[in-house]
């Protein structure tokens, strides 16, 4: 199976490759800042959890088997090819098309860069190409990444729900919102798609 590369201007979405369980692995040890934002209410993976997963994704890249179309790509610093984080996606319902897609960057010194906005406009792109039945994207999060919430609304997501004090973070109560985007919203906003009007 070819392996994906989906070019931008400053990263690239790919498929995973062996130098990337090294870093995959230091930011999900310890204790890192990207943590207190991506589902913190969520229990961390113990060490034990960590090897099953990087043993799953060595056999993955070793026997070169990846889903078609891929549940989740690398994003990575296009002139390094170093693995930044990833995005994904899984069904909010399979029954009716519905889905939810995401975003981890793990280094904070490349937050506010726009690297998350071009990875997940790549991403919609990709989702929305594989995908013709789909009628609509979905972003999940808290109250308190206002990160995801400003990237979302600059991809032109519109917030769609809030369930007041549904999250609790370090003993403090926070909404749960969901941001939807139309596939004709998308194409309105991109009728050339993502990739040409951003490069």
């Amino acid at each position: 199976m070819p392996n994906i590369i989906i070019e931008g201007k400053s990263i690239r979405l790919r498929d995973w490759i062996m130098s990337d369980l090294e870093i995959y692995s230091h930011w999900n040890t310890g204790s890192h800042l990207w943590m207190d934002y991506n589902g913190p209410y969520y229990p961390k993976m113990d060490e034990k959890e960590l090897k099953v997963s990087l043993a799953k994704t060595r056999q993955r890249i070793e026997q070169s088997f990846f889903p078609e179309p891929r549940t989740e790509l690398v994003v990575a610093d296009r002139e390094t090819d170093k693995m930044l984080g990833a995005v994904s996606w899984y069904w909010q319902s399979k029954e009716t098309n519905w889905m939810s897609q995401g975003i981890v960057l793990y280094d904070d010194g490349f937050w506010g860069r726009g690297i998350g906005f071009e990875a997940l406009g790549l991403w919609c792109e990709y989702l929305l190409k594989q995908f013709p039945e789909l009628a609509r994207l979905d972003l999940r999060s808290w109250s308190g990444n206002h990160g995801l919430m400003r990237l979302a609304e600059k991809l032109g997501f519109r917030k769609e729900a809030c369930f007041r004090k549904a999250r609790i973070v370090k003993g403090q109560f926070y909404d749960s919102v969901g941001y939807g985007l139309l596939r004709e919203e998308w194409q309105e906003r991109y009728p050339q798609g993502f990739i040409k009007k951003e490069t």
